[in-house]
């Protein structure tokens, strides 16, 4: 099975790779469609989270029109995101604009450049944080991730993010790579903070509602002087986005290091404005609000572990 899963990727991502940009965002966008319909199960977790979210802000038909192009979005940037991956540099300046990058930059900085952190999220085609590099001379991108159970898949898709020049840190295997890498300067570190963190996350409000959030982007900031940034895809139009960096979020106050939580509760802030801005370009058909008991762990090895 897992061979002929492999092999019919191999297609699909070959196909799509010899089509134009616009004609695969197209397809996938009515693949979204489709899946809008017959994927029953994830129709039910998108429709529920944006009850919760904007059910005394918007109507009941206004939230399913938010759920259906909220799938069609995601069958887009699925696509495209096959598409962009073997695009080169000059034609991904072409469809990527990048907005507040001259944030990241220290006054008066020279080589080596201080790290950073961004912290990202589930946001349009977000395989093109990857590709950013390409808009912040001097600064290495790097990110983590989770393998795949399917090793041959795992690689076939490992082969298409590595050709970003992004370095790639597996959550589980590499911590302690993750860790060496972080005391060099230069190093964009990006960490996907926007989904449920299981019980060692913090119990933060989200939309008004407790859900468990990663506590690391703010503890690694804290542990190796790095300061943080949200950073946002936005879909401008059918293949074409802007990547904005919004303002630095405070790790000191008043001398002294701000908690995680409270580092933590201003990212979901940060995203919170991002879905408002645009409800649709978001991963709604992940549980991000799960009933459950959350420990307060914010020590630095509980971090790490969350992080692998």
């Amino acid at each position: 099975m897992d061979t002929i899963l492999y092999c019919l990727a191999r297609a699909v991502i070959a196909v799509l790779q010899t089509l134009p940009l616009r004609m695969v965002a197209r397809i996938g966008r009515a693949g979204g469609a489709v899946a809008y319909r017959l994927d029953r199960r994830h129709r039910r977790v998108a429709l529920d989270n944006l009850h919760l979210c904007f059910a005394g802000e918007k109507s009941p038909e206004e939230i399913r029109a938010i759920a259906r192009e909220n799938f069609r979005r995601l069958g887009e940037n699925y696509c495209s995101a096959v598409k962009t991956a073997g695009l080169s540099d000059d034609e991904i300046r072409k469809i990527v604009e990048v907005a507040g990058i001259e944030k990241l930059y220290p006054p008066n900085a020279g080589p080596p450049l201080p790290g950073r952190l961004l912290v990202i999220g589930h946001f349009g085609n977000f395989e093109l944080y990857a590709r950013c590099s390409l808009f912040t001379p001097g600064y290495q991108f790097a990110t983590t991730y989770r393998a795949l159970r399917q090793p041959a898949l795992n690689r076939l898709l490992q082969t298409l993010r590595e050709r970003s020049g992004c370095l790639f840190f597996e959550r589980r295997t590499d911590a302690e790579a993750l860790k060496t890498a972080l005391t060099q300067d230069s190093l964009m570190l990006g960490l996907l903070a926007d989904q449920h963190a299981g019980n060692k996350g913090l119990r933060l409000p989200f939309f008004g509602c407790d859900c468990s959030t990663s506590a690391a982007p703010a503890v690694l900031a804290l542990r190796y002087h790095r300061p943080i940034f949200p950073a946002i895809c936005y879909r401008t139009s059918p293949g074409r986005w802007r990547v904005e960096v919004a303002d630095e979020i405070p790790t000191q106050e008043n001398g002294r290091h701000r908690s995680p939580e409270a580092i933590m509760r201003d990212v979901n802030r940060a995203f919170e404005t991002a879905i408002r801005r645009d409800p649709a370009n978001w991963f709604w058909v992940h549980k991000r609000w799960k009933p459950g008991k959350w420990r307060r762990d914010t020590r630095p090895e509980a971090a790490s572990a969350e992080a692998r």
